[in-house]
């Protein structure tokens, strides 16, 4: 079984990855376990924060490492809160969350239903080593739109107001194992798992 660290701390993120990789022969482990603090992400893109976060991860470990970038992009805000997500409301630690969203609703408090739509955005890294000179690079895309006020008790981050059409339902009113099959980060693990061979 090829050990992976997840250049994450992130607890959540962490068992819905494990859970996307139940099916593989590969034993992801946070950066935590390996007492590997967060990157700096200074990158203007969700792909380049990604690189960054991997390449850091497996400096760190000597493993190879995934790391993803995701975030929300509402239409209406100009695709904000974008890189910015997990940070909006320059609030740290359990109750961030909770913040991101009420400062959401806040932007948002003006805008119609009719303008609302929004996406998650993933990238994922896959770096074999530290000097990979071929990253792999996957993306998804989950549309849906913002509601104004939220629901469900799933998921993480802005779950809550994350109203998904196809579903009738948010992000955090549908089974993880839903979830799981339709969003953004299993649509770039879908990708990744489809064009890279895990090493033996």
């Amino acid at each position: 079984m090829s050990r992976i660290v997840l250049a994450s701390a992130n607890q959540a993120k962490l068992q819905e990855m494990r859970a996307l990789l139940a099916d593989k022969q590969v034993e992801l482990l946070s950066q935590d376990e390996f007492g590997v603090d967060a990157a700096d992400e200074t990158g203007l893109s969700f792909v380049e924060n990604a690189i960054i976060k991997a390449r850091h991860a497996c400096r760190e470990t000597g493993l190879a490492a995934i790391a993803d970038d995701s975030g929300l992009e509402v239409d209406a805000l100009d695709g904000a809160p974008g890189i910015y997500s997990a940070r909006y409301a320059d609030c740290e630690g359990p109750g961030a969350d909770e913040e991101n969203n009420l400062k959401l609703l806040s932007e948002l408090e003006q805008a119609p239903e009719g303008e609302r739509s929004a996406r998650f955005q993933c990238a994922i890294v896959l770096m074999r080593h530290v000097a990979d000179p071929m990253p792999l690079v996957c993306q998804g895309a989950w549309e849906g739109r913002i509601l104004f006020s939220p629901r469900g008790e799933n998921g993480f981050g802005y779950d809550p107001l994350f109203f998904v059409p196809g579903e009738n339902c948010t992000s955090a009113e549908l089974p993880p194992a839903r979830k799981n099959a339709l969003s953004h980060r299993a649509q770039a693990i879908g990708k990744l798992l489809s064009c890279w061979n895990y090493p033996h």
